[in-house]
């Protein structure tokens, strides 16, 4: 059965249409200074290897010792951390005379540190983490990104050229995937059935009076974390999707359409009139994620929206998984939106920088690097693979599992709203997401800020 909804999933996803990013993006706006944030440093040198299909591609260049530097954000607390541990451990079995020096930086605080590094040119690492299309873009865009047209050549019979469109410009590879992700709708069933439901509501209407109901038990319905505005995100983009159709929002988020979009407008009302029916935890507009997350483990809310990377997160709780279903956010209006479109696709890569002294070498080992990373992401339950899996994937979770089959049966797919976008369009598309929240801005007035501030 695993088997057979991994082979499901690749076919999906090479006939579907994801973001195809075509040109660069435009260059990102620079910025002086990164502010400081918590980092995990890692020197890594020999340990011991698990067993895997990796090929014997990348040689040093020499036995001289070599040293490669890499930023990312597997943090201590994040899903992906092992998945890099495990990864960089075999890596530095195969290869003892090259050192990896990792930096693991908190996802907000990265994106501002790469950014400014890119803008400037100046202490870049010669591997880095990084969102894909415009994300990525903009860096290719400044010509800060060594191309993997010859290295990823190698893997084509591994790694589909469906998943690499996201990394794509001007017909130039230009990044490794690792996983591919969805926001998902995750449901405490212990708390539905407190409040009358045996089953993960179906469609809007259900979806409205399941969170009437637990309001009415005395159960918030939501957790939204106000203190990281992606996570606000992961809750409006599926109501705008689900409101005005995946082509629609896709146009937008490329430049190919304007936000003074009535529809757009009225999903936003939409997210703002369940803000105002008690549905979502009014303490969680200043928390982090990692607070709103674990309020939702603990059984303080009854839903929690967000990337399917939390799989792993909620497997790995032995009391909690029994508890929690996985679902998409359901359909709002059917004239122009259908299940099976969904937020999200091939994001999580890796990139060489072209300024790298080594930067040949460290193509071929972030090459090498990528395939395990999805490897092992996928056996945790962090993200499906980007890559054909290998080896035996019988411990895959019932989470991840779901996801397969939601995305087995996609549509199409829209890019998260902060990647997809030019760093130029990001920033002011985030500040009114949190104005939204916050209430500061309702439906008209996001488009009209939005149509003013990007086209």
């Amino acid at each position: 059965m695993k088997k057979r909804l991994v082979s499901v999933l690749l076919a999906a996803a090479m006939v579907l249409s994801l973001v195809a990013c075509g040109n660069a993006a435009a260059p990102a706006a620079s910025t002086d200074t990164a502010p400081a944030a918590d980092t995990t440093t890692e020197t890594t040198e020999a340990a011991p290897a698990a067993d895997t299909a990796t090929e014997e591609v990348a040689e040093a260049p020499s036995d001289e010792p070599i040293t490669l530097t890499m930023w990312c954000i597997a943090t201590e607390g994040d899903s992906n951390r092992h998945a890099y541990e495990a990864a960089i451990a075999d890596m530095a079995e195969k290869y003892p005379n090259v050192t990896l020096e990792w930096e693991a930086i908190e996802n907000e605080a990265y994106k501002t540190k790469i950014s400014a590094a890119m803008a400037s040119g100046e202490g870049l690492p010669d591997i880095f983490f990084t969102w894909s299309c415009a994300f990525l873009g903009d860096f290719v865009n400044q010509g800060r990104v060594y191309c993997l047209d010859d290295v990823l050549a190698k893997y084509s019979s591994e790694l589909p050229e469906s998943m690499l469109g996201n990394t794509t410009y001007d017909g130039k590879h230009y990044g490794v995937p690792t996983t591919m992700n969805i926001v998902a709708l995750f449901a405490n069933m212990d708390l539905l059935a407190q409040a009358g439901w045996d089953k993960v509501p179906e469609n809007y209407d259900e979806l409205i009076q399941c969170c009437d109901d637990l309001v009415a038990a005395g159960i918030i319905p939501f957790g939204c974390a106000g203190g990281e505005t992606w996570c606000v995100t992961e809750y409006l983009e599926p109501i705008i999707e689900k409101t005005i159709g995946a082509d629609a929002l896709n146009d937008i988020f490329l430049g190919r359409a304007t936000y003074n979009n009535p529809d757009v407008a009225k999903a936003v009302d939409t997210f703002q009139e369940m803000i105002d029916k008690g549905y979502f935890d009014p303490a969680g507009a200043s928390l982090p994620n990692d607070d709103v997350k674990a309020n939702f483990i603990a059984g303080r809310t009854a839903f929690y929206q967000n990337g399917t990377w939390n799989c792993a997160d909620f497997a790995n709780n032995a009391d909690f998984l029994p508890k929690v279903k996985v679902t998409e956010f359901p359909v709002i209006d059917s004239s122009k939106s259908k299940l099976g479109q969904l937020i999200g696709g091939p994001s999580d890569t890796l990139a060489v920088t072209a300024s790298s002294p080594n930067a040949e070498f460290a193509a071929e080992y972030a090459a090498e690097l990528g395939k395990l990373i999805c490897h092992y992401g996928y056996l945790d339950g962090c993200g499906l693979p980007a890559w054909i899996p290998y080896g035996d994937t019988s411990s895959i979770n019932p989470l991840t599992q779901s996801v397969a089959e939601i995305c087995a049966n996609a549509d199409s797919y829209v890019l998260f709203g902060d990647t997809a976008q030019s760093a130029v369009d990001k920033d002011p598309y985030l500040d009114a997401v949190a104005k939204v929240y916050g209430k500061e801005l309702d439906g008209q007035g996001f488009i009209e800020e939005l149509a003013g501030a990007i086209r």
